[in-house]
């Protein structure tokens, strides 16, 4: 099934649905993935594996980390190819002052926001749909 490309129907469904927990941004140098640890994202890179972990799993695995995030999924389908959805998320998000990381599923985009400005990140979103209508 292929995804949606057309940027304002993408940004009127998206959905924005904010996961439980905490989530952690960390590397290891050695590129392999510490026991016990089941990342949500990974991404290599020359510096090491980047891991995007629950902060609980990191604790217990003893996985040091600098960066604690909100994880939010949204639920549109959108299109690999789809131009203008990050832009339009990341610009909405900035104008109010929170960072955004974002990292595209096959059937879904997925952003990382400071933790604790999380719900915020998901209001100013379902604002965005709203008006995308």
């Amino acid at each position: 099934m292929s995804g949606e490309s057309d940027l304002k129907t993408l940004l009127a469904g998206m959905r924005p649905e904010l996961n439980v927990g905490c989530y952690v941004f960390a590397t290891v140098d050695d590129g392999i993935v510490p026991p016990g640890v089941s990342p949500v994202v990974t991404v290599a890179e020359q510096e090491g594996l980047t891991l995007v972990l629950s902060q609980q799993e990191a604790d217990a695995a003893g996985v040091a980390y600098e960066y604690t995030a909100g994880w939010i999924t949204l639920r549109v389908h959108s299109a690999l190819e789809a131009v203008g959805l990050t832009a339009a998320v990341a610009r909405e998000l900035a104008d109010s002052g929170l960072s955004c990381n974002v990292v595209a599923g096959f059937h879904h985009d997925h952003l990382f926001v400071p933790y604790e400005q999380a719900a915020q990140a998901v209001t100013v979103l379902e604002d965005l749909a709203r008006r995308s209508v």
